[in-house]
């Protein structure tokens, strides 16, 4: 493809969004004054563009602008938002909880429906809740480390879980660990806490936990955003093996590929983790998190915990478990989390990539496909990524900035990830998907021009 034409078509439709979002530049100027970088949190920094677009609305799988541009949202929040925009029976369940109450430190009746729900679609037996599915993570790994008094985590090589100390660590060009590439100001070099490996790589795994010195593996079913990797032939099953042969607790973050089905990837994939952590979705929007125990764990845990101390023991916070956060996880899980729900967004996903991959076959372009669930992304690689480093080979930011704009000039939200990335919500319609891969194949004519 001619890098050059690439970056006459990207400046181009840089334009196209300044001339099209002014009271988002003006917005974001005013911002700069008060808040480092001109944005309240720094992820938002990361979409093209020059500065965000403000939202003035959502509802269901659409949004508008300060501008008044209209969107279709293949992004909901980074997924936060899976099953749309202002859900009206979240809305509905937090307003009545809101009038009783927002937070008490103390649990209410809603607390133990979605303890017992929690158990019917996960598996594991004992719960606690978060506010965040990074929280959720931190306090599984103190927790492995307390139950097995060992000091390492494992974790994968370009993997992601949140804003965890321990997982901001890759592998060099020559296979040596080493602090991920914008870790900022972190205390403990990541390599004094943490070992890290490829993903797929039985034998790394079992060499990584001979010494029995590893508390827990934090894992995704399925690497997520490198680009999706997928578990490959019997590496489940030796995962769940040699954790168990060696003590190793096994800790599943389910957060990016409960997109997999109602029961989480994990479970698709006859994974049984000794604890798992989750969140986003299962708010529907209202910041929650949670992570189950085993039988096993929670014993150890209830025996030798001293309650006494809990409140400075790193686990929890004053407003974890509120009373607003748990009524809607309970009308999440009711009303949103539903088989119908979940076969209309697998559907709509389906016709999602079999729409890009025509496109691709049609204009004989070297990228790939790959989804989990409702979650789906084309990535500038034919070949399926073994591990993270052979997914990081499909990195191509230009042309990935060029296809973003290109669709948010259109009316088309996709996700600021690593590829292209997009979830089906059940709010969009089959009309959504094909005028994403119409403005989809658009986008490479003009190129091709």
């Amino acid at each position: 493809m001619n890098r050059e034409k690439l970056r006459k078509c990207l400046e181009q439709e840089r334009k196209v969004f300044i001339k099209m979002h002014p009271k988002s530049k003006e917005n974001f100027q005013r911002s700069e004054k008060c808040y480092l970088d001109g944005v309240p949190m720094y992820w938002m920094l990361k979409w093209p563009g020059g500065y965000p677009v403000v939202v003035k609305e959502a509802y269901g799988a659409y949004f508008t602008d300060i501008d008044d541009n209209e969107y279709i949202d293949f992004c909901m929040g980074y997924s936060g938002a899976l099953f749309g925009h202002t859900p009206p029976q979240v809305i509905d369940a937090v307003h009545n909880q809101m009038k009783k109450g927002l937070t008490y430190t103390l649990p209410t009746e809603t607390d133990v429906w979605v303890g017992e729900e929690l158990q019917r679609r996960f598996g594991l037996p004992y719960w606690q809740l978060a506010l965040s599915a990074t929280d959720a993570n931190r306090f599984a790994i103190r927790l492995a480390r307390f139950i097995t008094k060992r000091k390492y985590v494992l974790v994968f090589n370009w993997c992601y879980h949140g804003t965890v100390d321990e997982a901001f660590i890759t592998l060099d060009e020559s296979g040596r660990p080493e602090s991920r590439i914008g870790n900022l100001g972190f205390g403990i070099n990541p390599r004094e806490t943490t070992k890290v490996i490829e993903f797929n790589d039985i034998e790394a795994l079992k060499v990584a936990l001979e010494n029995k010195d590893v508390a827990c593996v934090l894992a995704e079913p399925a690497l997520t955003n490198i680009g999706i990797v997928y578990p490959q032939r019997g590496y489940v099953e030796a995962l769940k093996k040699i954790t168990e042969e060696t003590g190793t607790l096994l800790i599943i973050d389910e957060t990016h590929t409960i997109t997999g089905g109602l029961g989480g990837y994990a479970k698709e994939i006859g994974l049984k983790p000794d604890m798992l952590t989750m969140g986003k979705p299962i708010g529907g929007g209202i910041p929650v998190g949670a992570y189950g125990v085993s039988e096993k764990i929670a014993k150890v845990i209830s025996d030798t915990i001293d309650r006494s101390t809990i409140d400075v023991a790193g686990i929890g916070g004053t407003l974890t478990a509120n009373a607003v956060s748990v009524a809607a996880i309970k009308a999440s899980f009711e009303h949103l989390f539903t088989d119908a729900n979940y076969k209309k967004m697998v559907s709509l996903m389906d016709q999602w990539i079999k729409g890009i991959e025509g496109v691709i076959k049609e204009f004989d372009l070297p990228w790939g496909t790959a989804r989990i669930g409702c979650r789906g992304e084309y990535r500038f690689m034919k070949k399926e990524p073994l591990n993270g480093t052979e997914a990081l080979e499909a990195e191509d930011l230009e042309m990935y900035e060029y296809l973003f704009l290109y669709a948010l000039n259109r009316g088309i939200l996709l996700s600021p990830y690593f590829n292209i990335m997009a979830v089906t919500s059940p709010e969009l319609s089959e009309k959504d998907i094909s005028h994403h891969t119409q403005v989809f194949r658009e986008s490479i004519i003009n190129l091709m021009k």
